[in-house]
């Protein structure tokens, strides 16, 4: 499918992410929430970038608000990267990103079982609307990197 093919959400949701200062905010809001002032100062750019790209990963559903602070008679909001380093439940659903090293064997256990549960999922799958379902959206990205 191309961008043009995906849904307005889908399309938002890939082009927050195709910027590169988009990416190491995301990278540092794993480690800690940060305000758009902290981002600036340690990716040395102006506030108003970082806000700017700050909204875009929020609007983008990438990164939450964490909370809210007063500083200088203003209010400064914390942002987090919340499905850093762990699987994060959501509702009824479960979401997870992340880059990890593990040895051959059991990388291909783990993709055998998870493909195994998708090809469950599909056979469980009814007609749209069906009485007693609930409707899912299954995304599954899950590959070896090369070195």
């Amino acid at each position: 499918m191309s961008l043009g093919e995906a849904s307005p959400g889908a399309t938002a949701e890939l082009r927050a992410l195709a910027h590169p200062v988009r990416l190491r905010i995301m990278s540092l809001l794993t480690a800690s929430s940060l305000t758009a002032a902290e981002v600036a100062r340690e990716l040395g750019i102006t506030h108003a970038n970082a806000s700017y790209h700050l909204r875009n990963l929020l609007s983008a559903g990438h990164i939450a608000v964490a909370g809210e602070e007063k500083i200088r008679g203003g209010t400064a909001k914390r942002y987090r990267h919340e499905a850093a380093a762990a699987v994060t439940r959501r509702g009824a659903g479960v979401r997870d990103e992340a880059e990890l090293w593990i040895d051959p064997e059991t990388w291909h256990e783990i993709r055998d079982r998870i493909a195994a549960a998708l090809r469950d999922l599909h056979a469980a799958a009814q007609p749209p609307g069906s009485p007693g379902t609930v409707r899912t959206s299954t995304t599954v990205a899950l590959f070896a990197m090369e070195p």
